[in-house]
Order: structure tokens, then sequence, then C-alpha cells
């Protein structure tokens, strides 16, 4: 089974969809997806699919949806054995029950060794963090950059999330955050910051009150000679978070403005002044 959820939501049994139409029996596959090779609980698939107040027949409406994905399954390994000459998994007798189980207390989708994105990108992301650790910036910001060329849109875009996977969608969405920023991070201890400065002006403009890529943006303009923008960025992050939080910038943030202020000359070729490096490293080496 192949598993996609960062974009669209796609599963596939033996390189055959699985994909619901109707919104209710696609949250269910969505959430076991999430949760592949481990049991979903009853109670989270009803809160999933009706919140606090489920109807009476909510059990009984869940193993319709469960034996209609059992259904989708089924339809897909006979069409898969059938385009494989009978060499797939069918003939060696794999049912649909054996792909999605009936476990004490929930379900489980198992996934029978095949791929999932959301695993592929949490290997490849920690791996990268790893090489920031170990200051090989060249190969954190190669292996950062295949992890979120992984995504292809909001994860489970088209699918209507309930609480259950809106904590999900937050959480992954949170992650892909974290990547892009110690992505940048790398980017800029290898002198890029010129090629940033595109990126970096959608980020700020899409993340408004985000303070880490608003440093990195204060940087990466004062790098490539733009001191006066870069204190502008600091101004427009202020009254954002004043406006919108009730809150000032961070000691950090606070700390590499006023090391800027006070460099009269930047350094626009990735050589950091001292005052601008004591004021940032700490700042920049935070992930998130």
């Amino acid at each position: 089974m192949d598993i996609d959820v960062l974009g669209p939501l796609g599963v596939r049994v033996g390189g055959v969809a699985v994909m619901p139409t109707a919104p209710k029996p696609r949250k269910v596959l969505a959430l076991l997806a999430l949760h592949v090779d481990r049991v979903v609980p009853v109670g989270l698939l009803v809160e999933e699919l009706w919140g606090e107040r489920p109807p009476r027949s909510a059990r009984t409406t869940l193993q319709t949806y469960i034996l209609q994905l059992r259904e989708l399954i089924g339809a897909a390994l006979e069409q898969g054995a059938q385009g494989a000459g009978d060499a797939s998994g069918a003939e060696a007798g794999v049912s649909a029950k054996d792909v999605l189980v009936t476990a004490p207390g929930g379900y489980v989708l198992r996934g029978g060794g095949g791929s999932s994105d959301v695993v592929e990108f949490e290997r490849l992301a920690g791996m990268g963090y790893r090489a920031m650790d170990g200051e090989d910036f060249a190969g954190a910001a190669r292996l950062l950059r295949e992890a979120l060329a992984l995504w292809s849109g909001s994860a489970l875009a088209d699918v209507r999330a309930g609480v259950q996977l809106e904590m999900e969608v937050r959480r992954l969405e949170e992650t892909r955050l974290c990547a892009l920023y110690q992505r940048i991070e790398a980017d800029l201890r290898l002198g890029r910051h010129r090629e940033l400065l595109g990126e970096l002006t959608v980020l700020v403009s899409r993340y408004r009150t985000h303070e880490n890529l608003h440093g990195q943006f204060m940087l990466a303009l004062y790098r490539s000679g733009r001191r006066g923008e870069a204190l502008s960025v600091y101004q427009r992050l202020r009254q954002a978070l004043v406006r919108d939080l009730g809150l000032e910038p961070s000691p950090e943030l606070r700390r590499l403005q006023q090391a800027i202020l006070k460099t009269s000359e930047p350094t626009p070729h990735g050589a950091r002044s001292e005052a601008v490096n004591a004021g940032a490293r700490d700042r920049l080496a935070r992930v998130g």
C-alpha cells in the first residue's frame, strides 16, 4: 500500500487507487492512513465523523463505512491481480480484511511495507536536522529540500477535516514549517542570502507574526547590503505582534535589531560582523 497525505489524500493498493467519494468514508480512510499500521480507536473515528454529539447509530454507521472501504480495497486487489497476471497478493490469499483489520477497540490499516510520504518526510527531515547539528550545512540543505519536495499542497487538502484530522493537519503543517526554517538557516550558513530574499519575502507576508522567519529575513537583507530594509522588517513585525497578539518581539530578535543598528557598514558577502554574530547566533540556532 502506498499512502500520500502531504497534499491531496492518496491511497493505492497494488498501484490501484482506493478513494471513496463520500466525505465521511473519506475521513475514515484519511485517519486510518495517517496512523497506518496502528490501531485507530473507534472513539476517535466517531469523534472525527460527528464531533461531541454522535448519533445513537454512530458505531453501526461507522461499520458501514468500514465495509465500503473494504469493498474498494477488495476491488483494488482484484484489479491489481489481473494487471499482474494473477501474481499479486490476491492470489496469495490476501483479502480486504487483511488490509483493513478489525482490532480490539478499533481498526488498523496495514501498509504491507509500502510507501508513506509522511514517513519519508520525517526520515529525511531527521537526517537534515542531524546534519545541521554536525555543521554539514550543504548536506542539511539538500536533505531538507528533498523532504519539503514531498509536499504537493496543504496536508489532506481534499478532505473535509473534523476535530481529529484538524489536529493532525496542524501538527503536519508545523513540522513542515520547522523543516523549512531549518533549510533556510542552512542556506544562510552557506552564504545564499541573496537567493533567499524572494522566498522570505513571501513567507513573512504569509506568516506575519513568525519571529524566526522575520529574523532570517532581516539577516538576509542585512547581508545583501539592505540594512534599512532589514530594520523596516523588524518594525513591521513589531507592529503586527503588538496589534494582533499584544506582544513585543522576543529579546533575541531585539538583540538582532540592535546589532544591525549599531553596525554602520553591512557585510554583504556572508561574513557577519561580530556584533551581528553575537546578537544572532542563538536566534539562528533555534529550530522552528
